[in-house]
């Protein structure tokens, strides 16, 4: 599917870029007016007894405002708020605020100044009389409409040569939405700009440094748009305007990166543009789509909980990751059509990154794994005890609420609050509140009396509006907001009398419920994203054993990350040099938190294994596949977290203690994740597990096949040269051409007239021997022998990466001892029924370690081959075999003459040592000088490398190479 979409975008690159454009700069333009429709609900459970006590108390007495706005003054020095010029400049802005805003400002609902249409309440003063306070209601009815009015007559407020400050919970959320706002700007001035520079040092070029940054920025006003889509259908929290700046930039570059990095791949090895992006589109599309997928899991976690905040983060992070995907796969690839190679147009020599596979292979991430996976437990064990011990903050982590100490120490409002909390704590802006249904006077008593034993209370339990349709409102101010669920759990377990009904409710019982309610829902959300995240993989992978795997790392790697968040928010450290102040982090935060970090964290290892299975899918073993995996994706991984550190740094800059968690605890979880796990822990872990990590049941491997998710196996498709066209032995010829074709017409010569079989060694055709694999070590060369009678290193076939095409096919064959000929009774002209292949060792540092231990290194016993004297000499073999009319007649010069008939194959010894001399040299075909060194003994030990070790029984011709070498 992904190879037909590539093809389709180059065919329709124009087409594809001019409606992809088009159709986000609308939805850009549509989404200008985001901001005016965002609102400040979303963070209570709507089924809570909190907020059914609220919409009791609404519905009977209306949205209450007495927190709305409070105004707080402040006399000059040496005067009082009695002052007559004090109080006129006072109570005049006060009465043009209300006749001129009626739209905007409901009423007065009470102030120490006496105002038209207002209550004057003389207690509104503090003792000193230096300050008064006025409370103003806002108009509106939602929590939207609210925060727009007032911030359309925030400035109305203040006076020119008087004190004001302004207190209450518009003021706070005002200022809370312009630092978002703010936060927003300073990515676009800073993070945007400092990512172009890194991805100019990641790609060395210009152009390629910009097509990302083009994608990123397409996504991010695209996104907006569908958000503003949203919001016609449900309320959407201000909070989710950065969130999606924050994850979908940092997304779509990373999937940019990715996408860019393989085109340059795939042109390095020498594909035209066409084959490059289907080739591009087909791996690297196919691996953003899943990864995108399962973020979009990780976050879907998000609607499990029943908070509005959660649900749009949610709708707006998917919306922008999608996008994102979506971008990578269409606009992308196109533009890379048309570029061509031209993509490493304005590239500086020194930066230039495009390299073949070899040089990626060869390269810094290659030896790094080639050395961890030398010394596995060396490795993970001290990773894992690290990661642990970061985990042991978490047992101190403490919930709250949004208020003003989210803001910085120093922010207006904040001090005005703390100001007014603090002169005038009987009139808290976010009281405990009881709810009261059909209670008379007598019982309304009994009831406060009872509620006054509550701990925690700052006053009294006192009636907060007269008796209407049998519902009454006692309100008390707390203590400690943060401290109230001793207060809420006596309230709510306390004995009332019959026949009424008591809730508990204000702000402090619905973060409290809100709290309880997300800690209730974690569970299912935790399990239900594994178990998606899980199966997604298996589809995408085929394999049970990696997601499980995947699922532990990113637990190890989230509970650090919020270890360390611990240690700073609640804990406190560092918070001057920050600038917050230390306290209880909200709830929903901390799971927005896991989701984004989790998806992360499951986004790179797709990434990394994806290159893993494609390498296995080509027949590298499992030591090699994780090799080429980690060579490939670990400078793109380390660039991706580098860019999302840029973007979320900016963040961290922000003046709310919510997006400085949000930040640095996304900065935390990238550096774990994309060094300690998935450069260290990853590969040491996949090392021991050794070929179980490819393990799923058969059953599910064949429902994997059916459905057609597994990792596509990406063929070579650059034509070599001096490559001989080579055709199945015994294949059935068309008419008029001879009815077989034998082994060595397909790759040699017309053979010279044949000559009579002479005994004497025989040696094996390079062609049609068997690369004994099995139960057979190969001797060390006699270092004491001369230079000319060594023999030439043993060679790999490097096929873990999909265009690099393997050179030294053909080794020195050597009898395989495991082979035993039978009579032939049947019809010669019949191909036989081959046998089935012996089962591939494990391959697992385990079984390493195991061979070790049995047998030390310098005591291992030379390598013998041991051949039975009849195998190729003998009647059965000899005669029916290799000197049958079949093989020894026509063709009797090539497999019945002395070279294949003399003493090697057919003597009598009955064991032969297998010496350096023995075997002929490997046949070496000429290399070009573009085409890829292979890896030779030099470069480290079989079991570091992934070669197959000549113990591995899974034994193939050398003929199969060389159509291997031609289909790739």
């Amino acid at each position: 599917m992904f190879a037909s979409w590539g093809s389709i975008v180059y065919r329709a690159r124009f087409t594809v870029i001019a409606v992809m454009v088009a159709g986000l700069l609308g939805l850009a333009a549509y989404g200008l007016s985001l901001q005016d429709h965002l609102s400040q609900s979303g963070w209570d459970d709507p089924g809570s007894e909190s907020v059914e006590a609220a919409k009791l108390a609404d519905g009977t007495f209306g949205r209450s405002t007495t927190g709305d706005v409070l105004a707080l003054y402040t006399a000059p020095e040496g005067k009082t708020v009695d002052d007559p010029e004090f109080q006129a400049k006072v109570i005049d802005n006060l009465q043009r605020l209300v006749a001129d805003n009626p739209d905007q400002i409901m009423k007065i609902n009470g102030s120490y100044f006496k105002v038209d249409n207002g209550l004057s309440v003389a207690a509104l003063a503090d003792k000193t009389k230096q300050h008064a306070v006025t409370s103003i209601a806002i108009a509106g009815d939602n929590d939207t409409a609210v925060s727009n009015n007032f911030r359309d007559v925030e400035s109305q407020f203040y006076i020119d040569g008087v004190d004001v400050q302004l207190a209450g919970l518009q003021p706070v959320a005002n200022s809370l939405n312009d630092t978002m706002a703010n936060d927003i700007k300073r990515m676009e001035m800073l993070a945007i700009p400092a990512v172009g520079v890194l991805l100019f040092f990641v790609f060395g070029g210009v152009v390629a440094a910009a097509l990302p940054l083009i994608v990123g920025g397409l996504t991010v006003i695209g996104a907006n748009g569908i958000i503003r889509l949203i919001t016609n259908f449900t309320e959407v929290n201000a909070f989710v305007a950065p969130v999606v700046s924050l994850v979908g930039l940092g997304l779509a570059i990373d999937y940019g990166l990715f996408i860019v990095s393989r085109f340059r791949e795939e042109i390095a090895e020498g594909y035209d543009t066409p084959t490059a992006v289907r080739r591009t589109v087909m791996t690297a599309g196919r691996t953003v789509m899943f990864s995108a997928t399962m973020v979009a899991v990780s976050l879907g976690g998000l609607l499990l909980f029943p908070q509005g905040f959660l649900k749009s983060v949610a709708y707006g992070a998917i919306a922008a990751v999608m996008l994102a995907a979506i971008s990578s796969i269409t606009i992308l690839p196109a533009i890379l059509g048309i570029l061509g190679k031209r993509i490493d147009a304005l590239t500086f020599k020194k930066l230039r990154q495009t390299k073949t596979n070899e040089e990626i292979e060869n390269g810094f991430w290659g030896k790094l794994t080639r050395w961890v996976m030398q010394h596995p437990l060396k490795v993970a064990v001290p990773i894992v005890a690290a990661l642990l011990l970061m985990i042991i903050p978490l047992t101190g982590i403490k919930f709250g609420g949004i208020n003003e100490t989210y803001l910085p120490p120093d922010s207006p409002t904040r001090v005005a609050q703390a100001q007014f909390d603090e002169l005038f704590p009987g009139n808290r802006t976010e009281p405990v509140r009881l709810v009261i249904e059909g209670a008379d006077n007598t019982t309304l008593g009994q009831i406060s009396k009872t509620a006054n034993a509550a701990p925690g209370l700052v006053e009294k339990f006192t009636p907060e509006v007269a008796t209407k349709d049998g519902v009454n409102v006692l309100k008390a101010g707390l203590t400690e907001r943060n401290e109230a669920r001793p207060t809420i759990d006596y309230l709510r377990s306390a004995d009332w009398p019959e026949g009424t009904t008591v809730l508990v409710g204000g702000t402090p019982a619905i973060e409290q419920d809100s709290v309880d309610a997300l800690l209730d829902r974690l569970p299912l959300m935790v399990v239900s994203v594994i178990l998606l995240t899980t199966l997604l993989m298996f589809l995408t992978f085929g394999s049970l054993v990696l997601p499980i795997k995947a699922a532990l790392m990113s637990a190890l790697g989230l509970g650090s990350t919020l270890g360390i968040l611990t240690w700073i928010f609640i804990d406190g450290h560092g918070s001057g040099l920050l600038n917050f102040t230390p306290g209880p982090i909200m709830s929903p935060v901390l799971v927005l938190i896991i989701a984004i970090v989790y998806g992360l964290s499951t986004d790179y290892e797709v990434f990394l294994l994806s290159r893993m299975v494609e390498a296995r899918a080509q027949g590298a073993s499992t030591t090699e596949s994780i090799r080429i995996g980690t060579a490939h994706t670990g400078r793109i991984i380390t660039a991706a977290a580098l860019i999302l550190i840029v973007v979320t740094g900016a963040f961290g800059l922000s003046d709310l203690v919510m997006m400085k968690y949000i930040s640095y605890g996304m900065i935390s979880a990238l550096i774990i994740d994309a060094t300690l796990i998935r450069m260290f822990l990853v590969p040491a872990t996949m090392k021991l597990l050794g070929d179980d990590c490819w393990w799923a049941p058969a059953w599910m491997k064949r429902i994997q096949q059916k459905i057609g998710l597994g990792e596509p196996i990406l063929d070579n498709e650059l034509v070599l040269a001096n490559v001989p066209q080579i055709a199945p032995v015994g294949a059935i010829a068309g008419p008029g051409q001879p009815r077989k074709i034998e082994a060595a017409s397909r790759v040699m010569p017309p053979p010279a007239p044949a000559a009579q079989p002479e005994s004497g060694p025989r040696v094996p055709d390079p062609l049609t021997e068997p690369i004994p694999l099995s139960e057979m070590t190969i001797k060390a060369p006699n270092t004491d022998a001369p230079a000319a009678e060594k023999p030439a290193p043993r060679r790999r076939l490097d096929i873990g990466s999909a265009a690099s095409a393997p050179q030294n096919l053909i080794e020195a064959p050597v009898p395989n001892p495991s082979y035993r000929p039978q009579p032939n009774t049947t019809d010669k002209r019949r191909n036989p029924t081959p046998a089935a292949p012996a089962e591939r060792p494990i391959e697992s540092w385990l079984s390493d370690l195991r061979a070790r231990e049995q047998t030390p290194p310098a005591s291992r016993p030379l390598p013998v081959v041991r051949t039975p004297s009849r195998t190729n000499g003998s009647a059965s073999s000899g005669s029916g075999t290799n000197g049958s009319s079949r093989n020894g007649s026509a063709n009797g010069a090539t497999n019945g003459s002395a070279t294949n008939g003399a003493a090697t194959n057919g003597s009598a010894p009955t064991s032969v040592e297998a010496t350096p001399q023995s075997p002929p040299p490997p046949i070496a075909p000429e290399r070009r000088p573009t085409e890829p060194r292979v890896s030779d003994a030099s470069d480290g030990d079989d079991n570091a490398t992934g070669r197959h070790r000549p113990d591995d029984a899974g034994a193939i011709s050398v003929s199969e190479l060389i159509a291997r070498q031609k289909r790739s």
